[in-house]
């Protein structure tokens, strides 16, 4: 989505409180008793904030990088990030570790949390964020290589349905050199995933 289109944009809080009232009343509550009268405008300010990344482009984030001829591996562990699973609009909540190879360019170590924290906050499959951040990195960067593994407690699972707390979805994507050769993709996920 481009930066016009971003601008023009604007989440329709007023629509989201009429569709929280109805689930409200469809749940047997009554909307207007007190602990709920202003139930609605909240949610629907925090959809607001939870899912702004559906307007803003990750991309901009890479647009400034340094031209540098550091060539060995860049790693960004432990980001937290929080994002909403598409399928039952519970959270999901967890740390994306980043590694990339550069390639004459380097980028600022908050531009990557930052591209973390943009596709994040929308609603999400674990699998695609992944494969987004990874997909972007490797172009954006114009890298040798990169690896972004992603660590997560899905309330889907935790809270609903099967209700085993403490389950966690760990999902990778390789890209060039992390892919092709074992040995880079092993120092990557031996310094990701190593634990203080």
């Amino acid at each position: 989505m481009n930066g016009e289109a971003n601008e023009r944009f604007e989440i329709d809080k007023p629509r989201i409180e009429r569709a929280v009232r109805e689930i409200l009343c469809a749940i047997g509550e009554d909307p207007d008793r007190e602990g709920l009268i202003e139930t609605p405008q909240r949610v629907a300010r925090m959809y607001a904030e939870l899912f702004q990344g559906l307007h803003q482009d990750p991309a901009e984030h890479l647009q400034k990088f340094f031209t540098e001829e550091y060539d060995s591996m860049v790693i960004v562990k432990d980001v937290d990030f929080h994002s909403m699973c598409e399928h039952h609009l519970l959270p999901f909540v967890g740390k994306a570790h980043i590694g990339y190879l550069p390639q004459g360019r380097v980028v600022g170590l908050s531009k990557i949390a930052r591209v973390v924290e943009t596709v994040a906050k929308r609603p999400q499959l674990q699998e695609r964020m992944t494969e987004t951040i990874a997909n972007l990195l490797m172009e954006k960067l114009n890298a040798r290589g990169v690896g972004v593994v992603i660590e997560a407690t899905h309330s889907c699972m935790t809270l609903r349905g099967i209700k085993k707390p403490g389950s966690l979805c760990v999902t990778s994507a390789m890209k060039g050199s992390f892919r092709d050769y074992a040995k880079t993709r092993a120092e990557f996920l031996k310094l990701a995933l190593r634990r203080k």
